[in-house]
């Protein structure tokens, strides 16, 4: 079958960097997906600057292969009764196209149905291309669209100009109005005007000549290199903050890495006020010197030109005034202090009264939970239990006192890393100003655990009074949706407990801060908080299900015996042990969970019994430093239970000999389940 490289050019108005990196996969996939609903698959590319998205294929059919189309219809006993044609057959003919006389007979498992096979001539690709296209674009799901002009359709940007090439011929199609053509558009700055493209072979060179570097990595790779000869000849370092440069490399044809600065006067301000105005606002890097931030910033230019001192010296003028404010900001909000008057007018969730009642909340629960860890923090700070409490108050009193301020108004990314500054600055004890830091941490799957346990108590507070707050307001997450992110205070309290191996009992902590809120459902907020334990680990999930299953809510211990469990199931011999011990999971299943275990040595009639109870009786009693060294212990049984099982009949005629051995197997069942609950596991 003949085959042609294939060019398709989407020409638009500039492309927003942050939706369109948010689904570049998607974009790319789609492609894939739509060549395969047509049976054109093959090998491409996805491309795209910020003016353009672009698919090259280097060889896609010139034609569908023709196909055999097998319809099945409905069995024949159905389809005639006593040799007439039934309505069922009648309508499958019809659907097929053909008299009753053209159908067929064949097999499928124990019955014979009605088919029909027509052969399916395959279409040219040129004559699909169009179609396609429009799909393509259509599957491209930015989030918010526009219209223009008078069009009804949606799309990120208007379309301004489209090129479906096939091989040497221009395929005539149309997009949201737009009219297939033989141009493209090279770099503003170079031409306004539309270049003609001849050839797919000419379509790369033509660009390349026009100052567009068609390939997103090719521009990252530029960018790269640039800032190396930047930190080579300056002897400074530039961050590589790789959110960032992707966006750059989004809405950059032409990138050009070079190095502007900003006045030593505004080092001042908190190295965060300062990367944030160069960061978020101007997409610009921040350079270090000897570990410090430096007056310096490397800005990525999409302008041409041999002297790029205009450029700089503009992108200088932009961050001055921005640096301006911060200052006027941070020396007002210094000069007022950290006020927490103010916080009363400002609305928390309804039903949770104001971000004062919040802070109210979080005081009580970091107190009650400083109560718990109080030896943790005593040996960590070198404090009293009065003192500590009294810090753990004050840090989360202050904590929110920061959004009343002129900076964090401005920036408001910056909440709780300024008011940790204005902390300092005005004197606070440094376990204060940490907490007040770190107060949201971690506020990702990878991101900085808080750096104590003190703030981890305030950070843990913070977390909890918005978990059990929402859920007393029946704002619960549903499927997907966590628009207050409950799902990411659960994790972070896990990963906190388990950084500093905390004892967290859920069930006792939820009863100790109950009365702060309105009566709530308690085991939905349970079974939500035990559904990230699933995803806090990446073992078997049987594992966690029989963990749980042995009622132990301590989040802790749940990840210690679960980490001994692991240990034994990865072991080889263990699925020929779990044989063994599923069958005391099964025989046990005969004593009602509720009952009282009894075992009668005097009523043991062979020396099997007699070992197995001996020796269990001295693995129960036994003490043991890890439930690691439980579980071997208890796994240890097997040859003794093996014998057990071959020589002793458990289900016995007498049923006080019956009702004896099943207590033995059951007390070797619920000493198990101690730790984890053996029926529950899957190998």
């Amino acid at each position: 079958m003949s085959h042609a490289p294939l060019l398709i050019e989407i020409g638009v108005e500039e492309l927003p960097a942050v939706p369109l990196l948010k689904i570049l996969k998607e974009i790319e996939a789609s492609w894939g997906k739509i060549l395969a609903e047509r049976r054109l698959e093959g090998d491409y590319t996805f491309l795209y600057t910020p003016r353009r998205l672009v698919i090259r294929q280097e060889s896609i059919p010139l034609r569908q292969e023709d196909r055999t189309e097998t319809l099945w219809g409905p069995p024949v006993e159905i389809a005639f009764k006593e040799g007439e044609p039934t309505p069922a057959a009648q309508g499958f003919a019809r659907k097929c196209g053909v008299e009753l006389s053209e159908l067929s007979r064949a097999k499928k498992g124990d019955r014979e149905f009605l088919y029909y096979e027509r052969a399916i001539s395959g279409r040219d690709t040129e004559e699909l291309l169009p179609q396609m296209v429009q799909d393509w674009a259509a599957s491209m799901a930015f989030g918010k669209m526009m219209r223009w002009g008078a069009r009804k359709e949606e799309f990120i940007r208007p379309v301004r100009w489209l090129q479906i090439r096939l091989g040497d011929r221009s395929v005539d199609a149309e997009l949201y109005g737009v009219r297939s053509g033989t141009h493209t558009f090279v770099h503003r700055m170079v031409s306004s005007e539309p270049v003609e493209v001849n050839s797919i072979d000419a379509y790369g060179r033509i660009l390349e000549e026009g100052k567009v570097i068609l390939d997103p990595m090719r521009r990252r790779e530029r960018i790269l290199a640039d800032m190396e000869a930047i930190e080579a000849e300056t002897g400074r370092s530039i961050e590589r903050d790789e959110s960032l440069l992707d966006e750059v490399v989004a809405i950059t044809e032409y990138p050009r890495a070079v190095e502007g600065s900003f006045e030593a006067r505004f080092l001042e301000l908190p190295p965060e006020v300062i990367m944030t105005s160069m960061k978020e606002h101007q997409r610009y890097f921040p350079v270090f010197a000897d570990g410090k931030l430096a007056n310096r910033f490397v800005v990525v230019t999409n302008a041409i030109a041999e002297d790029l001192g205009k450029v700089i010296s503009g992108n200088e003028r932009v961050l001055r005034p921005r640096l301006e404010d911060a200052l006027f900001f941070y020396r007002n909000d210094l000069a007022r202090g950290l006020q927490t008057d103010g916080l009363e007018a400002i609305q928390f969730i309804d039903g949770l009264g104001s971000l004062a009642d919040k802070v109210k909340r979080e005081r009580e629960i970091a107190l009650r939970l400083g109560g718990i860890y109080m030896d943790r923090l005593e040996a960590e700070t070198g404090l009293g239990s009065l003192e500590i409490e009294e810090l753990l108050d004050r840090a989360v009193s202050l904590a929110k006192a920061d959004l009343l301020s002129e900076m964090v108004y401005e920036f408001t990314e910056l909440q709780g890393i300024m008011g940790a500054y204005y902390a300092r600055a005005l004197g606070e004890n440094e376990w204060v100003v940490r907490a007040i830091a770190e107060q949201y941490r971690p506020e990702g799957e990878h991101s900085e655990l808080p750096s104590s346990v003190f703030s981890s108590v305030v950070a843990m507070a913070i977390k909890l009074d918005t978990l059990l707050g929402l859920f007393s307001v029946g704002k619960i997450p549903t499927g997907s949706r966590d628009p207050f992110a409950l799902r990411r205070a659960v994790n972070g309290i896990v990963r906190i407990v388990r950084r500093y191996d905390l004892p967290f009992d859920l069930e006792r902590t939820v009863g100790l801060l109950r009365d702060l809120y309105a009566p709530f459902d308690y085991g939905k907020l349970e079974a939500f908080f035990l559904e990230r334990i699933y995803k806090a680990t990446d073992v078997n999930p049987s594992l966690v299900a029989a963990v749980l299953a042995s009622g132990e809510r301590d989040v802790r211990e749940i990840f210690r015996k679960l980490e001994a469990l692991a240990t034994i199931v990865a072991q080889p011999s263990f699925r020929e042990i779990f044989i063994t011990f599923k069958r005391v999971a099964n025989i046990s299943g005969d004593v009602p969970s509720d009952a009282e275990l009894t075992v009668d040595p005097t009523r043991f009639v062979t020396e099997e019994e007699r070992a197995l109870w001996d020796a269990f009786s001295e693995v129960r009693d036994r003490s043991y430093g890890s439930y690691l060294e439980r579980l071997e212990a208890l796994f240890g049984l097997k040859p003794l239970l093996d014998r057990f099982f071959d020589n002793v009949l458990v289900n016995a005629e007498d049923p006080e000999l019956r009702r004896n051995r099943q207590h033995l197997v059951a007390s070797i069942y619920r000493e198990f389940l101690s730790v984890a609950d053996i029926k529950e596991i899957s190998v």
